[in-house]
């Protein structure tokens, strides 16, 4: 009982002090500590102990991430730096209107992500782009994390024949396909991206109509309108990314992200040299933003390692995966539970599926069904306020708050694919 009172204090307590704005640097170990006290993890020795067991979290992300973060953030400031996003932006609202800038943001995620372009660095590389064009519609800047994360995290993340790894893990456990129940899935898609940005276009709407507009920043970039390169040197690179992660997914899995970066980031620095303004100093506060996004999703993750560890956890785990009735209603629960937990939807379906997989397919249901509820209930709870990725994109990359721009997030990431969720459920339950 007291492990999991501590492991439920520690989450709470931890959301809590992410939305209150405390360094996640001391926050997650803190509250990673009370945790681990809680259920009787020793501090400094065994070979399972507190300091260990969170370090190799922290450290095992950096390890697996550090050179995607590096290459996103600095393809993200030379965008900014040689004025390419600017140029792209100004371009879009020119042939498309302002009406439809939030519209190009959640496209361009969209379009990358479903490339196969990780979600992190997807935000990296269309963040000064979504700058651009919310400075240009005067939109409140406040609402561009949700609107990366809409672009994202929901409808393409989870859905049939994407590439992100939450469509992928099921398939090593259900023996399925990426495309499993493609059609139920297109549906849900579908829906998912026509209401959230439905919602999304509402919420701006509600905050413009009370008087909010587009806050220009110290920090924000000025580039000189005659220093406008041209639209398609913002273009190409993008392209470039998408092509070779899309090509190289099959052969060298998650290291093509780092070849695809690399050849965006060469491309861009080659066909916009002369538009630098300053060469060194893009490098500098893209290795800085890198460092800083990386460490603070680093010190989430070893929470989730020493929660991962507690007695609470496994017992919680046991009880998800035990759930009377619907065996799609149980797994959906049991998989958004875990995922909250962790603050991760791979984590959360790689804790689970090894036990709700042969369990589920011995009583009979669908390995494709589960599949496709397995991967949409993974993005749902994960996107509580200590998830990596909204940390990160809130606060590393769009420099804003939690208490301005989370509610917004939550909307979309958390509301949204939870509808998404029951309507497959019925559409299978129906069909």
């Amino acid at each position: 009982m007291l492990s999991l009172i501590g492991l439920v204090g520690g989450l709470t307590l931890l959301i809590v002090l992410t939305i209150r704005g405390m360094n996640l640097f001391i926050a997650a170990p803190l509250c990673a500590l009370l945790v681990a006290l809680s259920g009787g993890m020793p501090v400094f020795v065994g070979d399972t102990n507190f300091v260990s067991t969170y370090m190799s979290g922290f450290s095992g992300f950096i390890s697996a991430w550090f050179f995607m973060f590096l290459l996103g953030a600095l393809f993200g400031k030379f965008m900014e730096d040689t004025g390419a996003a600017d140029s792209v932006a100004r371009w879009i609202v020119d042939k498309l209107g302002f009406r439809h800038a939030v519209l190009a943001v959640v496209l361009a995620c969209a379009i990358l992500t479903y490339g196969g372009v990780s979600l992190f660095v997807v935000a990296f590389s269309v963040y000064p782009m979504a700058l651009s064009l919310f400075k240009d519609a005067n939109l409140p800047r406040r609402f561009i994390p949700a609107t990366l994360a809409f672009g994202s995290v929901t409808f393409t993340m989870t859905s049939a024949g994407s590439p992100e790894i939450q469509n992928w893990i099921p398939i090593k456990y259900l023996g399925t396909s990426p495309f499993a129940a493609w059609e139920v899935s297109l549906v849900v898609a579908v829906f998912m991206a026509c209401f959230g940005y439905w919602w999304l276009k509402k919420m701006i709407g509600r905050a413009v109509a009370n008087g909010e507009r587009f806050e220009a920043r110290g920090e924000d970039p000025i580039i000189p309108e005659r220093d406008y390169p041209n639209p398609i040197t913002g273009i190409i690179p993008l392209l470039v990314v998408l092509v070779l992660s899309f090509l190289l997914h099959d052969a060298l899995a998650q290291l093509a992200l780092i070849v695809a970066l690399t050849g965006g980031v060469l491309t861009l620095m080659v066909i916009n040299f002369r538009h630098f303004h300053n060469l060194p100093k893009a490098i500098n506060q893209g290795t800085t933003g890198a460092l800083v996004a990386i460490g603070n999703t680093a010190a989430v993750v070893g929470f989730g390692a020493i929660a991962k560890n507690t007695e609470a956890f496994s017992q919680t785990v046991a009880l998800m995966t035990q759930i009377p009735g619907n065996e799609l209603i149980g797994a959906a629960i049991a998989v958004s539970v875990i995922a909250g937990l962790t603050g991760s939807a791979s984590g959360g379906q790689a804790i689970v599926l090894p036990l709700v997989g042969p369990h589920y397919l011995d009583q009979g249901v669908e390995p494709e069904q589960l599949h496709r509820i397995v991967s949409i209930s993974s993005g749902a709870l994960d996107s509580l306020p200590h998830n990596g990725y909204v940390v990160t994109t809130i606060r590393a990359i769009c420099q804003e708050t939690h208490k301005a721009a989370y509610g917004a997030v939550a909307a979309l990431t958390v509301v949204v694919p939870l509808v998404g969720l029951a309507m497959a459920i019925a559409l299978f339950s129906v069909f």
